[in-house]
């Protein structure tokens, strides 16, 4: 284990970071486009709403190479809290050296010690490495559901 790692609880301070790791993942999936100010304003109103959702950082030796969200709701299926796990994202440099596998075994644990009883997750069904990863940490498709999106502005109306 790389004694240079630490995972624990992103800080405003940790945007301008997070910010860049987020344009990294959406620069390899298909459905986003990165946009700073989008990102930050997401990041912000996860970190300044707590019982929201919680975002996790990987630092190495005082860097920020790596994230997680977890956005909390509740599972009627499961008749308990729920997660989603979203922004998963290691800095290339670091992906082969199993950050990310630690990253998720962490928010796992955390999630777990909550009280949460699922994670979901969605990922580009073209990012072949990041389905194979998440098929690794125990993660399984579905045999039946899908994703569907209906977006809203920001106002409430409606915006295709």
């Amino acid at each position: 284990m790389d004694r240079g790692i630490e995972i624990g609880a992103a800080t405003a301070a940790d945007i301008p970071a997070l910010v860049v790791l987020l344009g990294e993942l959406f620069s390899i999936e298909r459905d986003f486009v990165p946009d700073a100010a989008k990102q930050e304003r997401g990041l912000r109103l996860i970190l300044d709403n707590p019982a929201s959702g919680k975002i996790f950082v990987v630092r190495r030796d005082g860097q920020t190479v790596g994230m997680a969200s977890l956005l909390f709701t509740v599972s009627t299926a499961e008749g308990g809290r729920a997660a989603v796990l979203e922004d998963v994202i290691v800095a290339a440099a670091y992906r082969r050296l199993k950050v990310g596998r630690r990253l998720v075994q962490h928010v796992r644990q955390w999630a777990g010690a909550q009280g949460i009883v699922r994670l979901t997750l969605l990922a580009d069904r073209s990012n072949s490495a990041a389905l194979r990863f998440y098929e690794s940490e125990g993660f399984a498709s579905s045999e039946t559901m899908v994703v569907y999106r209906y977006h809203l502005g920001r106002d409430g109306a409606v915006s295709n």
